[in-house]
């Protein structure tokens, strides 16, 4: 019965639990000279989110002639990948998730910008929708 009930058991262990691809998590801290419309997204989390369009950028920009070469750079972390990186969010808003999700303000679309260390940076009146 042990197997079956608590938090290491097999229901909320495996069964409930499922992974989800092009997502993060982190912890929100402040960042004052943040637009509203921006965050701070950390490289880590970045280079996760926009992989597969970073690939794509290496490829046509004739870095890389396949996928694999491609993520060995991505990898090895080379300068042009954060080039790539910078261009493609330009484009593409990120969506961030307080939860639990209770109402509309706890999921709002952001615009991503590359900050170093591993936290997420909102603007301090942005921080009040996520009641963070």
């Amino acid at each position: 019965s042990d197997v079956i009930e608590g938090k290491e058991g097999r229901f909320r262990e495996t069964l409930l639990g499922k992974r989800v691809d092009y997502s993060g998590r982190s912890v929100i801290v402040v960042g004052p000279l943040l637009s509203l419309h921006q965050c701070g997204l950390p490289r880590e989390i970045a280079i996760e989110l926009f992989q597969a369009f970073v690939i794509r950028g290496l490829i046509r920009q004739d870095v890389a002639s396949n996928t694999g070469i491609a993520k060995s750079k991505i990898r090895e972390k080379e300068p042009i990948v954060w080039e790539i990186l910078q261009e493609v969010m330009q484009g593409h808003p990120v969506l961030l998730n307080r939860a639990p999700t209770l109402h509309r303000l706890g999921i709002q679309a952001f615009q991503p910008i590359l900050v170093e260390g591993r936290a997420i940076c909102l603007h301090p009146l942005v921080c009040k929708g996520f009641n963070a």
